[in-house]
């Protein structure tokens, strides 16, 4: 049955036409966001094309992407799924059996062939579930309300789960009246697709021929009312974010939120001051963007009433660069700043300087989005092209210029920690080892004491280890977390010359953040080294039996908590828990965000420097997850997450009852084996 034939050369006049006109609309507005993201700066995401298109079809099937957040709390993914299956499977539908078969007037060959009756099986079955989750999305939407979409129930979102639903009602009514009409799919001896005949038994042979124009014109208009409207809407997410899988940084060796490197000679690697200076990656990202909420639902930030949503800043960015794309390819001023207090299309220097850059909202998001990146190029702007940020960073910027690390106390008294300890200077070719001690590690009272507990641990476990003492320097992360690339890219050069002259090839570090830079960012300038953080390293020599644990450390019920530079940026995550367990004979408790999910303290970015006076402190929520579980011992891996949490048990007043511990202190408790004397420290303490 072809309705196309039954109104003559009218009816493909028609349908050719219309058909044109909204693949014209489609491609007109693909080709107009393609030249908008070619304003963005070219980067290196072609690399490894076919490996690329490989994991990303793979991953399109799979529909890998609902993984992301699936779970006992969040099942939206599964009517996400049921919709993308749904829309792959009719593309193919629509290629061969409607714009081949009718638009070429070739359906009755089409139509009674074994390839059409099995595909009309297929539909069959996939469509309700197309239905189930369209209507699952409209009751979440309309009547569930979550709160990560609070702001989303408008007339676009409605219309768009409005038209998914449609699409198998009007492709039912369409098969169900070729059956009734005595013209059914057939081949290969199968029957006919059954809810399509259940369906049949409402029509007649007399008025199913009229329907069946009825449904074939209805399901037609809404697969071009969809081709037209796609990049214009939320539609767009789905090309958008296959290209933007294909394309992403987050590859097997490439560090999460990658920052991009300074060229001297091109400023608009300096930072991002206007939409055009993100690269065009970045810009994918905001085509890419569904709404979803998932990053507003992860961000500390937001969820202590901080002005910034990481769902919103992506919007933002996408409307600049809509509103602002005419002008720039037309080399006009700007009719919009990006980063300003203009409202939608606008991100304020407010939201800019919120964020902790915990990159939770990057492992939430099932598109891929990188959203820190985006923040750090902005910040960068602000830093070192208007010489605009909090006031408390000025004193930090100073402080590293002037004395290379972030407190300002004299570089002389950066060994001091070690006047307790058997720590020797560094040695090429004598000594393995470059105990990376940090700032924190050197210089605040408490994390002090977790050096030294670090220190006594490697001693037992007769590790060859040494530090630089007075020689080293700042890694510089919180420069460049904030934007101050310049004096980053200078102290990194300065360390790695360092590092490089000494000979060293082997570097352990007890902060997560120093561990990320030396190990990521450094390598970004071609400087790569094997970098340990001590939760790694303390449950290798466990597991070597280096370290002689008994097992019964008493530690009441412990919780751990995971730091994002060290769960979420580099994946170290079961080390510590299986550390705890060799210690206490038990695994510690989780708290209900752990792992991945985890929840920042509040203090990277650049955040430990900057008062945090707008709604709840982040440690303060973080702390009250943790007494959630009422532990008597909450276990840190991080110099930062150690002084927020201690902060936080003691504002809640519990101090006396709630015990916080770097992991290496607990481990030192239990090492069977003294230390070694301490005389040896002499030379470095001088």
């Amino acid at each position: 049955m072809n309705p196309l034939s039954d109104l003559g050369a009218w009816g493909y006049i028609l349908f050719w036409g219309i058909t044109i006109l909204a693949a014209g609309i489609f491609l007109y507005r693909g080709f107009q966001l393609w030249r908008y993201l070619k304003l963005g700066r070219p980067d290196e995401t072609f690399a490894h094309l076919g490996r690329r298109l490989a994991r990303g079809t793979i991953d399109l099937i799979i529909q890998k992407c609902q993984f992301t957040n699936l779970g006992r709390r969040n099942r939206a993914g599964l009517g996400h799924m049921f919709m993308a299956w749904g829309f792959l499977l009719f593309v193919v539908y629509y290629t061969v059996f409607i714009i081949i078969s009718s638009g070429f007037g070739i359906s009755e060959p089409m139509e009674h062939n074994g390839f059409y009756v099995v595909y009309t099986w297929i539909m069959d079955i996939i469509g309700p579930f197309i239905m189930l989750g369209a209507a699952w999305g409209i009751i979440r939407r309309y009547a569930v309300r979550p709160s990560r979409i609070e702001q989303q129930r408008t007339f676009e979102a409605g219309f768009i789960l409005f038209t998914v639903l449609v699409h198998p009602i009007t492709h039912f009514g369409k098969i169900a009246t070729q059956i009734a009409y005595g013209n059914p799919p057939a081949g290969l001896g199968l029957g006919t697709p059954p809810v399509s005949t259940w369906l049949s038994q409402f029509y007649s042979a007399a008025n199913a021929p009229g329907w069946h124009v009825f449904w074939f014109w209805a399901h037609w208009a809404f697969v071009l009312l969809v081709l037209g409207i796609i990049g214009f809407t939320r539609y767009l997410h789905f090309p958008a974010g296959v290209i933007n899988d294909v394309l992403t940084t987050r590859q097997p060796k490439t560090p999460k939120g990658k920052l991009g490197n300074i060229d001297v000679k091109n400023q608009a690697t300096f930072g991002v001051g206007t939409v055009n200076n993100f690269t065009r990656k970045q810009l994918l990202d905001t085509y890419a963007c569904v709404v979803c909420g998932h990053c507003q639902d992860a961000c500390p930030a937001y969820n202590t009433q901080k002005p910034l949503n990481p769902r919103v800043v992506i919007r933002d960015i996408k409307q600049n660069l809509l509103k602002n794309g005419p002008r720039l390819l037309n080399k006009q001023p700007v009719s919009q700043l990006l980063i300003a207090d203009q409202g939608p299309g606008s991100v304020s220097e407010e939201v800019l300087w919120e964020c902790t850059t915990c990159a939770a909202c990057m492992e939430a998001c099932p598109m891929y989005i990188e959203h820190v990146p985006k923040i750090i190029d902005m910040r960068r702007h602000l830093v070192q092209m208007r010489a605009k940020f909090p006031p408390e960073l000025l004193t930090l910027f100073e402080n590293m210029e002037q004395r290379s690390n972030p407190w300002g106390i004299a570089p002389g008294e950066r060994a001091k920690w070690a006047a307790d300890v058997a720590a020797k200077p560094f040695v090429a070719g004598q000594t393995e080892y470059l105990y990376y001690v940090g700032c924190a590690g050197s210089f605040d009272s408490r994390s002090k004491q977790v050096s030294a507990a670090l220190a006594n641990v490697l001693n037992a476990a007769g590790v060859s280890w040494g530090i630089l003492g007075t020689e080293e320097k700042c890694c510089g992360d919180s420069l460049r977390r904030t934007g101050n690339e310049f004096v980053f890219e200078h102290m990194m050069r300065e360390n790695i010359k360092l590092y490089q002259d000494k000979g060293v090839t082997k570097i352990i570090t007890q902060c997560p953040h120093c561990y990320s830079t030396l190990k990521n960012d450094y390598a970004g300038y071609g400087f790569k080294v094997e970098v340990r953080h001590h939760t790694e390293f303390i449950r290798q020599l466990i597991a070597e039996g280096r370290l002689k644990l008994d097992g019964r450390l008493d530690l009441g019920t412990t919780v751990f908590h995971d730091s994002c530079y060290l769960g979420r940026y580099n994946g170290i995550l079961d080390e510590p828990r299986e550390t705890i367990a060799a210690v206490t004979g038990r695994p510690p408790v989780e708290m209900t965000k752990n792992r991945t999910n985890s929840f920042c303290c509040g203090a990277g970015g650049g955040r430990m420097w900057m008062e945090e006076s707008i709604g709840t402190r982040i440690n303060h929520a973080r702390v009250q997850q943790a007494l959630d579980v009422d532990p008597n011992t909450v276990c840190v891996s991080c110099p930062y997450c150690l002084i927020m949490f201690e902060d936080g048990v003691k504002d809640q007043k519990l101090a006396d009852r709630i015990k916080v511990l770097d992991l290496a202190e607990i481990v030192a408790l239990a090492v069977k084996a003294a230390p070694a004397a301490p005389e040896r420290s002499a030379a470095v303490a001088r």
